[in-house]
């Protein structure tokens, strides 16, 4: 309620009001020294006092008429501004907005679709540079591959290994307490199998790695379908995938997405502890949605957000080609990522 008195109509009704009320004082005042001046038999206390009445209904109508009116149009060219930034925020570079003005507003609504403009010169430009990055990714794959190696090896090493050799003398322990305390052998035969369980997840994320940066030519919703058909057949998990096969990016803006969804996919893996997994690539107008989310354990965004590896590459990836990226998570609640892209091969299609 308060928000609202102090939109832009309350404020030119109060600054109406303001008026009315000098212009009372000022009456109120003539009226009072001409009375104790001349003391007119036709000018009475009550007839001052009827008149100042009346003033102040006549006038407080008029005044909240004429406050309406007058800011309506400002309102409407306000409203259109707001609108107008909010498609900016929103990733909507090609929004325009129209004020068949000469005045302030008019200059207003030319700066803000000059910004417009410069901002969808800016996609295109990072969208460029994500191809151009792409290529000198291909040629620099050699490198990149014995890194990822080493990487994979560190990892296997920090995570993996350690968690063999644990099950390895777990078992052992096991085996010499069959016929001395079954029930604590059954016990720990539990945790062998709780162990080997994450132990497979892991190497199951590490080999989601492995496959290749690349698309190798195959359109974007292809290659997310043949990787969800594989972790299908490997993980005790429900995929429900919704992708528009009508979706047409650059080469570069597809490998980063398709790396953004592997990476996703390798979280939800590693440390979600879902059953079900959500994923649509959907296309509207010269926007591209990527919808990911899972019914895991969820974590706390602020701190965890920080100090993610995976996520933090995820944000990059997206700002290296222009689009936005929305993250919601709580504890218990899962986890929901939704990107979106400017589409710039649309406005070439056209």
């Amino acid at each position: 309620m308060l928000k609202r008195l102090n939109s832009v109509r309350y404020v030119f009704i109060r600054s109406h009001f303001y008026g009315v009320f000098l212009t009372l004082l000022i009456l109120l005042s003539v009226l009072l020294g001409f009375y104790v001046l001349k003391e007119p038999e036709w000018l009475t206390s009550q007839a001052i006092f009827f008149f100042i009445g009346l003033f102040i209904v006549v006038s407080g109508l008029v005044s909240i008429y004429v406050g309406f009116q007058s800011s309506g149009t400002i309102k409407e060219k306000l409203d259109g501004m707001t609108t107008m930034i909010r498609s900016l925020a929103q990733g909507n570079y090609n929004a325009k907005i129209y004020m068949n003005s000469d005045d302030e507003f008019g200059h207003m609504g030319e700066e803000l679709n000059e910004l417009a403009g410069k901002l969808q010169n800016q996609v295109k430009s990072l969208q460029r540079m994500a191809d151009e990055k792409s290529e000198f990714a291909k040629t620099a794959h050699k490198a990149a591959t014995i890194e990822e190696r080493q990487r994979l090896a560190r990892d296997l090493h920090d995570a993996v290994s350690q968690q063999l050799f644990a099950l390895t003398m777990m078992a052992q322990a096991t085996e010499r307490l069959f016929d001395k305390d079954p029930d604590r052998a059954k016990t720990q035969l539990e945790e062998i199998t709780s162990m080997a369980l994450q132990a497979q997840t892991e190497m199951r994320a590490l080999l989601l790695h492995l496959r290749p940066v690349h698309l190798s030519g195959e359109p974007l919703h292809e290659g997310i379908q043949t990787l969800i058909h594989e972790l299908e057949e490997k993980c005790q998990m429900d995929f429900s995938v919704d992708l528009d096969d009508t979706v047409h990016l650059s080469d570069g803006t597809e490998e980063h997405l398709f790396r953004i969804v592997q990476e996703a996919l390798s979280n939800i893996l590693r440390h979600a502890e879902a059953t079900a997994v959500q994923l649509s690539l959907t296309s509207i107008s010269d926007q591209v949605f990527l919808h990911i989310s899972d019914n895991g354990k969820g974590f706390h965004v602020n701190q965890d957000k920080k100090t993610s590896y995976g996520l933090k590459t995820m944000q990059e990836r997206t700002d290296e080609i222009g689009g936005t990226l929305t993250l919601r998570s709580k504890p218990g609640e899962g986890t929901y990522i939704d990107i979106r892209i400017p589409n710039q091969e649309a406005d070439v299609d056209e």
